[in-house]
């Protein structure tokens, strides 16, 4: 038994949208047997976009039973059904919410009949319920209301029904083949062949456009994160994407610097926080007259010569705090605590500081300068870190203060000079984003900086 949905709602996403309207035709396989069509009250203002769409107003369902009166109905239609949907994902995951919210579970097994078209008809230029009626010759009476699209579904469910001669519809409902929760424009195979390594993954649209671009240690997994995410933003990320693509760089450092690059120069759609280009706090430096080195952080209004710039104070406050710990320099001293006398570490006898040791501001000041050296001066150095495989490195160059991009090399290779390096890396574009990146690394891992001559 199949269960045939289609539902309107007054949002675009999954969690959060309610339910306007909702129409369930029950198939045995040859025919429908039963029906259940109605309006609902979402008792919430539906959007003027929305209404644009679907010609539902917040007049026609006022006096339309709620969600909870047609909850019996919803569960009893379904019963012991597939579920089935043009995008089956939305229209199960609305309902999910909306019964979850009254305290009921809601499990079905599930078709997309998008994933089965793609399959059984292959080539088409567009999968969209309204194209797929258009080539078929089916007739929408009623499109975007629930019961012309619920019709439609039926119709087109047949026909992919007739089509299936090679076991298609028995293989998407295996819960290993994973087909009933892909996003609809997404073959499986994409998923199968990602790799579980590090590097840097492309969402691509049907046009092949790059619509979000990602970086993770392990590639497949933080891919499938994204699939079963809940979040409305990775539901609409996910509905657009038709293929992924992936580069791997071996490492998490060289991952960031091409997941920055990247967002740079493509500018994806669903990409926000590196197409900032303001930054807001940063952080510097001073001499007291004791001649104590102080560390500081302020907004950038305030802040005259920043040794280094942060989106927000909270990343100011988290790289201050890593450079305290590593470095053991005092909290006091860096902003970090704002009192009179010592500092926490002080009273509890752990300080390595100029609280606890005041004539020692000699020793105290060149940790400060050991821990800020490679924000300070415009040295040239290289960092070395993992390859893509067991015989290759990763060089990373920066030269005279300046990032110059990566490369990769052999492991027995030996190469001394700047000019040499320089022939294996691949240029790219600095950035503040990118001295972010690499001061958050230098900050936990100096011991893989290599100076130049």
């Amino acid at each position: 038994m199949y269960a045939i949905v289609d539902i309107e709602t007054t949002g675009l996403g999954a969690k959060g949208n309610k339910v306007t309207e909702i129409s369930i035709f029950v198939h045995n396989g040859k025919k429908v047997i039963k029906e259940f069509t109605t309006l609902v009250n979402p008792e919430v203002p539906i959007s003027y976009s929305i209404t644009r769409l679907t010609g539902i107003t917040d007049d026609m369902v006022r006096k339309a039973p709620r969600f909870h009166e047609i909850a019996k109905e919803v569960i009893e239609y379904t019963q012991d059904c597939i579920f089935v949907a043009h995008s089956v994902n939305f229209d199960f995951n609305v309902i999910k919410y909306e019964l979850q919210e009254l305290g009921a579970e809601f499990k079905r097994k599930k078709l997309c009949t998008v994933r089965l078209s793609r399959k059984l008809i292959p080539g088409q230029r567009s999968y969209s319920l309204g194209s797929l009626c258009t080539t078929l010759g089916i007739k929408i009476n009623g499109r975007h209301r629930a019961r012309g699209d619920a019709e439609a579904t039926v119709i087109l469910f047949e026909k992919l029904l007739a089509l299936d001669t090679n076991g298609t519809f028995n293989s998407f409902l295996n819960p290993r083949s994973r087909q009933a929760t892909l996003p609809p424009l997404l073959p499986k195979m994409v998923i199968d062949n990602l790799p579980n390594k590090t590097g840097v993954y492309y969402f691509k649209d049907a046009n092949g456009k790059v619509i979000y671009v990602g970086k993770a240690l392990d590639i497949k997994q933080r891919v499938l994160s994204h699939l079963y995410s809940k979040a409305n933003k990775e539901l609409k990320l996910c509905n657009d994407t038709a293929n992924i693509t992936y580069q791997l760089t071996g490492n998490e450092l060289l991952a960031l610097l091409l997941e920055s690059h990247e967002i740079k120069h493509i500018y994806p759609k669903y990409n926000q926080a590196q197409k900032r280009n303001s930054f807001s706090y940063g952080i510097g430096m001073y001499q007291d007259r004791q001649g104590v080195m102080h560390v500081i952080y302020n907004s950038l209004k305030v802040l005259k010569n920043p040794i280094a710039k942060f989106y927000n104070k909270r990343n100011c406050i988290t790289f201050l705090e890593e450079l305290c710990e590593k470095y053991e320099l005092c909290p006091r001293y860096c902003n970090l605590q704002n009192i009179s006398g010592g500092c926490f570490h002080y009273h509890i006898k752990t300080c390595r500081g100029v609280c606890r040791n005041i004539e020692d501001i000699q020793s105290y000041n060149q940790r400060v300068q050991k821990a800020l050296k490679l924000l300070l001066n415009n040295d040239s150095y290289v960092i070395k870190e993992k390859g893509r495989a067991e015989n290759e490195i990763a060089l990373v160059l920066i030269k005279n203060g300046t990032y110059q991009g990566f490369g990769y090399t052999s492991k027995g290779a030996k190469i001394k000079s700047l000019l040499e390096i320089e022939k294996t890396i691949e240029l790219k574009q600095d950035n503040a984003d990118i001295q972010r990146i690499i001061n958050s690394y230098l900050n936990k891992y100096d011991e893989k900086v290599f100076f130049l001559n």
